[in-house]
């Protein structure tokens, strides 16, 4: 038994009710499709498999009953074109499906019937491998180079090792650290130039430019491309 349509109206198959529709033997909209959704769902769930052929079949038939009901409920509704557009294919999907239907009744009844080949006359047969004249060593070793040509070429990209960069923020704040501890630092010896990366002797002099910014510390350099004297008027504990 397959899925069976149950409302106050009507009880029986998909295709009778749609039929008695379009046959304009009973009013589409004293159907409530919701509940013969919601039936369809139940019954569905209670399949171990999916039956997908009835599936398929239900949202056919629902499909056409939910557009016949769109339209009696909404006579006067004007579309735009790409809504009728869609109404349009939808019903020529429908026609289609339709149309498949009907013809495959005739070939579900002749299928089976008429065996063209068998499987057992294979079974016994060996598969062997048969080239023609074309297929010598040296044919076969082109075919292979011709592929290995196509394939992508392998390129070893070069390792990088990332070096960890001392941060702006973090610098600033053993700068900050630093000064508060001696009242006055050289910058030479805060940013180790000579010894420390370049990187960090940039990073330590806008730290040093963000301090001055502040208000934090004051500097001095008494010619161009001397050392530059760092100080600060806070009064802490100086370290030795």
């Amino acid at each position: 038994m397959g899925f069976v349509a149950k409302t106050e109206v009507f009880e029986g198959p998909l295709d009778l009710l749609l039929s008695l529709i379009e046959k304009r033997k009973l009013l589409i909209n004293e159907i409530s499709l919701a509940k013969v959704a919601d039936d369809f769902i139940a019954y569905v769930q209670t399949h171990k498999e999916f039956p997908v052929g009835e599936t398929a079949h239900f949202i056919l038939v629902a499909s056409t009953l939910l557009l016949i009901k769109s339209k009696s409920l909404l006579p006067n509704l004007s579309l735009t074109d790409e809504e009728s557009a869609d109404v349009a294919a939808l019903e020529a999907r429908l026609k289609i499906y339709q149309r498949i239907k009907e013809l495959g009744v005739p070939i579900a009844a002749q299928y089976g019937k008429r065996v063209l080949a068998e499987r057992h006359v294979y079974l016994n047969e060996s598969v062997v491998f048969s080239p023609d004249r074309r297929t010598t060593k040296a044919f076969m070793l082109e075919c292979a180079r011709n592929v290995l040509k196509t394939l992508p070429a392998f390129a070893e990209l070069p390792k990088a090792i990332v070096k960890k960069v001392v941060s702006l923020e973090e610098m600033i704040e053993r700068l900050g650290k630093r000064i508060s501890d001696s009242l006055q630092l050289s910058f030479k010896e805060f940013a180790g130039v000579g010894k420390a990366e370049k990187v960090n002797i940039i990073v330590s002099f806008l730290a040093m430019l963000e301090l001055v910014k502040q208000g934090a510390v004051s500097v001095t350099q008494d010619k161009h491309f001397e050392d530059i004297a760092i100080a600060t008027g806070a009064v802490g504990t100086p370290k030795y």
